[in-house]
């Protein structure tokens, strides 16, 4: 099986997506994936500045958690994105993370399936497809990997309202079962 890295981008206490995600991450258990978590929440994530030094020296000239985030990321089969959905896009925090990782493009990085599972209070079937078409975008660029799937989870807004959302728990566990 797979050694899978979920990264829970919501800053949220009692967050729906890191409820949701929770379940998935059982899912994927059962499934006998070896799977670590990281959140985002209370992680030190400065901005890329766009200096592309990491081209060359494949790590990053900003100190942050970012450097050990990446770290995770190029080390791991499978990458699973768990983000809100802010404005019909993904967390900020997710996008700023996106272009931290940039010193793994020109590494020998493992991953090959990467995954977005969202929530939103809207309930639209068109809502997670910016967010799907930027993670998408990331993938692109890494020619040994692609975009597996996504879930995405709507009508969930208040605070800690996913913990009785019986469906959309169910449909988390399912999905982190099918992860390669």
């Amino acid at each position: 099986m797979s050694k899978v890295l979920v990264i829970s981008t919501s800053l949220r206490a009692k967050s729906n997506s890191d409820i949701l995600t929770e379940k998935l991450i059982e899912g994927a258990k059962a499934s006998g994936h070896d799977v670590e978590h990281i959140s985002l929440k209370g992680k030190n994530i400065g901005f890329c500045i766009g200096c592309l030094a990491c081209q060359n020296t494949q790590k990053c000239v900003i100190g942050d958690d970012a450097v050990e985030i990446a770290e995770k990321v190029k080390n791991a089969d499978t990458l699973v994105f768990a983000t809100p959905i802010y404005y019909y896009e993904m967390s900020g925090q997710m996008k700023t993370l996106l272009d931290r990782l940039n010193p793994l493009y020109p590494s020998d990085y493992k991953f090959r399936n990467v995954y977005m599972f969202s929530v939103a209070a809207e309930d639209e079937e068109f809502v997670p497809q910016k967010a799907i078409s930027g993670l998408q975008g990331w993938v692109d660029c890494f020619e040994k990997a692609e975009f597996s799937g996504s879930l995405f989870c709507g009508g969930i807004g208040d605070m800690g309202e996913a913990s009785g959302k019986t469906e959309e728990l169910n449909e988390a566990f399912e999905f982190g079962k099918t992860l390669k």
